[in-house]
């Protein structure tokens, strides 16, 4: 790539790469960065001191053709045009000074009707293979047509942000500029950045496009079936959407439109800490040539990677195109999803194991996103603790959750989808007490959906969610189903539940201004 190509931005660097290969990438982070090869053939590449997002950094400029229709808040926090200028000059004055640059020209998004031109311009090789992932890949023709990008980053991590600069807090600066359709990453090398940058600009894009922007899973049956997996950390998302005997259309992030389901990315991105062949064959298959280690630890002789070390980071990465999943779909595409499960790991033990749920509570639970987590291993603390997140993923939501919840509800009516509410947490009592739902009762639950095993069955509803819980699902039994039955003390079951109820209505508190008086109503109650 000429470097007249870069003029327009204010870059003048004699060597520009542009859409490298592998090969060519894995040379380049040999020789410029501390880089090495493990032995599955993935490059190993560290991101310095931060070893994750930084979403106290995150910032969006506050203009006024956008401003009204921002979610405003502790995760969309505005900034001055004055101050991104600010860091854009800081960046590309650093840009400038490199020996060398890379550009990576690609698309976020598999259906034509609905992708993006993204540009990524960097100073590391270990940056430009992990973009190289994680968008589609143009072909020869594309990227020779390929002209002005639609969005662009320019990524100087390695640079520190001035923290001086008026709502730059730190060393570290992620700034987005939605008029200017432009990122600025300043003070952190975690490539993660780029990627949920892309994700945060989607869900700022596709609602004007009656597009439903979603983080989740997606994969497809024999029969052209296809599945959305939403779910916090922890709640079994990846495991339970990795199926050998379905088709992968993506791990992370998708987008519903009138054609049907897209993935946004052309790769994954995935955790590896305590990665084992056993447990994750799809994901431990994929670390191979082309895919890239993040901050692991490994053998000097051997280059074997120890995926059980956390003493870098809990946060291992590993990032891969999907064309490295064996059961990968591509084009990464699919129809209508006919199944929308919302996985959630309740850790007080109220929530059955699966329960089907109405539009409006769909709605709901989308704007709950609720998990629960274990409060810890300190002496005397045994509660659980709840998790609440809009839309599965607040932290890449730019508009208001009720925007979103109202895209789902209408798709779901409009395409007759069923949405369930799967539970993978605790049974018989809370965390402490009871024990962990048995993960072969939540694939078959899962392989029951699927199969429309649970379409005809008898429901109950439950008295604190008025969710429909079906009475009996081959190979689990049928007192599972029901966690009233599970607990030895009706009591104190009756006590934890008014107490989730509570939790769910402080949450909720949040969105209730903006949302139908028909969503509020699908919540929980006490009577």
């Amino acid at each position: 790539m000429s470097s007249l190509d870069l003029n327009r931005y204010g870059i003048e660097v004699d060597t520009v790469l542009r859409n490298p290969s592998p090969p060519k990438l894995y040379e380049e982070a040999l020789e410029h960065e501390n880089a090495a090869i493990a032995s599955s053939g993935a490059l190993i590449s560290y991101s310095g001191e931060k070893t994750g997002r930084t979403p106290k950094d995150k910032r969006i400029v506050k203009n006024a053709e956008s401003s009204d229709e921002i979610w405003w808040g502790d995760i969309n926090m505005p900034l001055s045009s004055k101050s991104f200028e600010a860091n854009r000059n800081r960046a590309i004055n650093y840009l400038n000074e490199q020996d060398r640059l890379y550009v990576i020209d690609a698309f976020a998004g598999w259906d034509r009707d609905y992708d993006r031109k993204v540009r990524i311009v960097t100073s590391r090789a270990y940056h430009a293979l992990f973009m190289h992932n994680m968008l589609r890949r143009p072909s020869d023709t594309e990227l020779n047509e390929f002209g002005k990008p639609d969005f662009t980053i320019f990524n100087a991590g390695e640079f520190s942000a001035n923290p001086h600069v008026e709502g730059v807090d730190s060393d570290a600066s992620v700034a987005l500029n939605l008029e200017a359709d432009e990122m600025v990453i300043l003070g952190t090398e975690y490539a993660g950045e780029m990627k949920k940058g892309i994700f945060t600009l989607m869900h700022w894009l596709m609602p004007e496009e009656d597009v439903l922007s979603m983080h989740c899973s997606c994969n497809e049956g024999d029969d052209g079936d296809t599945s959305l997996f939403f779910g916090l950390s922890g709640t079994g998302k990846t495991t339970l959407s990795s199926d050998p005997n379905r088709k992968l259309i993506g791990d992370d992030e998708h987008c519903w439109t009138d054609n049907g389901v897209f993935n946004i990315e052309g790769g994954c991105y995935a955790k590896t800490i305590d990665l084992s062949a056993e447990e994750e064959p799809l994901i431990y298959n994929a670390i191979k040539f082309g895919a890239i280690l993040e901050n692991v630890v490994y053998d000097e002789e051997t280059r074997e990677v120890d995926y059980t070390d956390d003493s870098i980071t809990q946060n291992t990465r590993t990032s891969y195109p999907v064309h490295h999943i064996d059961n990968a779909k591509i084009p990464c595409v699919s129809d209508h999803p006919d199944n929308i499960i919302f996985l959630t790991c309740d850790a007080f033990g109220i929530l059955p194991p699966v329960s089907k749920l109405s539009p409006e509570q769909a709605m709901y639970h989308f704007i709950s996103g609720y998990t629960a987590k274990v409060a810890g291993t300190e002496v005397g603390i045994d509660e659980p603790e709840a998790t609440f997140s809009a839309g599965f993923g607040a932290a890449f939501l730019v508009r208001h959750p009720t925007v979103y919840a109202e895209i789902l509800a209408d798709k779901i009516r409009k395409h007759d989808a069923n949405a369930w509410l799967v539970s993978t947490g605790w049974t018989g009592g809370p965390y402490g007490t009871g024990h962990r739902i048995d993960l072969p009762y939540t694939r078959s639950i899962i392989d029951a959906i699927h199969g429309g095993d649970l379409g005809d069955v008898s429901t109950v509803t439950d008295d604190y969610f008025g969710l429909q819980m079906p009475t009996s699902c081959p190979h689990v039994p049928d007192q599972v189903l029901q966690p009233r039955k599970t607990w030895d003390d009706a009591e104190a079951y009756d006590k934890k539940a008014e107490h989730l109820v509570g939790l769910f209505q402080e949450n909720f508190q949040d969105y209730a201004d903006k949302a139908d008086q028909a969503i509020i109503d699908a919540g929980p109650s006490i009577d």
